[in-house]
């Protein structure tokens, strides 16, 4: 089968499109027939070889996916051969780009009905990184308000529209040529990210949600309630700024479950959610659409998916 590899760790051009042995299922896994693959900043971290996780070389790039089941490992009971599904592959977050991928049947659920492959695939670590972020970590409850840095990009604009869902005030924070798309989003109010405009804003929230690691964390802590809390799944709360605002800090990496997949799945049927996809490449431009990823050419609004 073919694949993008990387046998060095570096910038978009050490992707290799190259023929590899198809890998079997093992003990809990099942093995899918990809359609597409989405494309995210994590994939480039991983690349240039500057993920936590330790990954050893060779590797396939890739996580998010959807397609069907091919074949399923020994103490698989939940799918079938020929099942639609979408996820991700394992939590390494490696080996989605390519014409198979196995993965962990915890970590697949039914493709939502409504989407096509190619959005299915553009759906997992953004939005699951959403929801956790709010109701696993955040506790959000419908009395709370909730700031949110990067109300329109990929994580951001799944966080929005769930905690809009929810009941939250959710105030948006992003550049002015967003402000129109946070709202359409659900946003009830919104912040220009730019000049000083968060530092002027002079409400109060129980949650601030960082989907962008920026350098916004201090006015943002500012914002927060005593007590209050805020979540990243980019970076590092600083630990003197918390105790100076007098309140909670959690960083965490994403883990997809099937169950979480099978919530969000329901929401986006009931058209509860949308998603987004900015861009649509064949599996072989694995590395044009990293070069999107790093800027090296435009990055397109929404999520980028390869197409198998």
């Amino acid at each position: 089968m073919l694949a993008n590899r990387i046998h060095r760790f570096g910038g978009p051009e050490v992707i290799e499109f190259e023929e590899i042995v198809q890998p079997e299922p093992s003990f809990g896994e099942v093995l899918v027939r990809v359609r597409s693959a989405g494309v995210g900043p994590w994939d480039s971290l991983i690349r240039r070889g500057g993920s936590a996780l330790g990954h050893s070389l060779p590797l396939t790039l890739g996580s998010d996916l959807s397609g069907t089941i091919a074949s399923v490992g020994p103490g698989v009971s939940s799918f079938e051969i020929g099942d639609e599904v979408y996820g991700v592959t394992n939590s390494l977050f490696i080996g989605a780009y390519a014409e198979f991928a196995v993965a962990s049947a915890s970590k697949v659920a039914a493709r939502p009905k409504s989407l096509s492959f190619a959005e299915a695939a553009s759906v997992p670590v953004i939005a699951i990184t959403a929801y956790q972020m709010l109701f696993e970590h955040a506790q959000l409850r419908s009395d709370h308000t909730v700031l949110i840095l990067g109300a329109t990009g990929n994580v951001g604009a799944f966080a929005t529209q769930l905690a809009s869902a929810h009941g939250a005030t959710v105030i948006g924070a992003t550049p002015s040529r967003e402000h129109e798309r946070a709202l359409e989003l659900g946003a009830n109010h919104v912040i220009e990210t730019r000049d000083g405009g968060l530092r002027r804003w002079s409400g109060k929230v129980d949650v601030v949600i960082d989907t962008v690691g920026s350098d916004l964390q201090r006015d943002a802590l500012a914002t927060l309630k005593p007590g209050g809390i805020f979540v990243s799944a980019v970076a590092q709360p600083d630990p003197s700024l918390l105790k100076e605002a007098a309140v909670r800090g959690v960083f965490f990496y994403v883990d997809v479950k099937t169950a979480d997949l099978a919530h969000v799945a329901r929401s986006l049927d009931q058209g509860v959610l949308k998603a987004r996809v900015g861009e649509i490449l064949h599996l072989r431009q694995a590395r044009t659409a990293h070069e999107m990823l790093d800027g090296l050419l435009p990055r397109p609004g929404g999520k980028i998916v390869l197409e198998v």
